[in-house]
C-alpha cells in the first residue's frame, strides 16, 4: 500500500527574540504542509535553527493552553518555547489525570470535572508525551523548542515565521506520525537576505492509531 507523504513549500521568523541587526533578517518564511494527497497536515512543528551561530533565547509570550475535552487533548500537537507556563484545562464533566514520564519533563496533574487551574513550566527543551492515567486513548504531545522560529502547522498546514536571520539554517520538520528517526527531518538552507527561498521536503508519515481521536 502506498504510504502518504507530506511536502513543505518554504518561501520566505514566532517568539520574540534578542533584537538581531536589521542586515541579519531575511523576509518572512512561509511554511505550507501537505500529504501527497493534497491534504494538509495539521500540527507538523516546523523550526528553525541558524547554522554557525548561536539560536537567541526564545521569550514566551501570550497563553499556551492544552484542553480536554471530549475526552480528547486539543490540540493534539503543541510547540512552546522553553520557559512557557502552560495551563491544562478540563472542560469535561469527568475527571483525568494528566502526566508525562519524558525525559523533557516528569509531572502529573489530577484535574477534578470542570476544572481549569492547573499549569506546569517546561523549562528544557525536548518531546513530552502526554497521557492520561483514567483515560487510556488520550494522547498528545508537546514540543518544547529552543528557537524563537517555530511553529505547528494550521488546519490549512500553513507556518509563518517572521525575520528568520539571513545566511545558512536548519529547517526541521517534526511529527509523531512522521516516519523518520525521532520523527524528524531536517535540512540546511541558505537563505537570502531579501525576496523568497522556497524548499520541498517529502517524508512518509505513518496512520494515526484508529482508537486515538487524533489525525493529521
Amino acid at each position: 500500500m502506498r504510504r502518504p507523504h507530506f511536502w513543505i513549500m518554504v518561501l520566505h521568523g514566532a517568539w520574540g527574540a534578542a533584537a538581531l541587526p536589521a542586515a541579519a533578517c531575511a523576509a518572512d518564511l512561509d511554511i505550507q504542509v501537505h500529504g501527497a494527497d493534497g491534504r494538509p497536515i495539521a500540527g507538523a512543528v516546523v523550526a528553525v535553527h541558524p547554522v554557525g551561530h548561536p539560536t537567541p533565547r526564545p521569550r514566551p509570550s501570550g497563553a499556551y493552553v492544552i484542553d480536554q475535552q471530549d475526552i480528547q487533548f486539543r490540540p493534539f500537537v503543541t510547540a512552546v518555547p522553553v520557559g512557557a507556563t502552560v495551563m491544562f484545562m478540563n472542560h469535561d464533566p469527568v475527571r483525568h489525570h494528566v502526566y508525562s514520564f519524558s525525559a523533557a519533563k516528569k509531572f502529573e496533574l489530577k484535574l477534578a470535572s470542570k476544572q481549569q487551574n492547573q499549569s506546569v513550566l517546561f523549562d528544557k527543551p525536548g518531546i513530552v508525551p502526554l497521557g492520561c492515567n483514567i483515560h487510556d486513548r488520550m494522547i498528545a504531545y508537546l514540543d518544547v523548542v529552543d528557537t524563537p522560529w517555530a511553529k505547528t502547522a494550521d488546519a490549512n498546514g500553513h507556518v509563518l515565521l517572521r525575520d528568520v536571520p539571513a545566511g545558512t539554517v536548519t529547517i526541521s520538520v517534526w511529527h509523531p506520525y512522521l516516519r523518520a528517526p525521532g520523527n524528524s527531518i531536517s535540512r540546511n538552507v541558505t537563505l537570502a537576505e531579501a525576496g523568497a527561498h522556497a524548499e520541498r521536503f517529502v517524508a512518509p508519515m505513518r496512520a494515526p492509531p484508529h482508537d486515538s481521536g487524533s489525525g493529521y
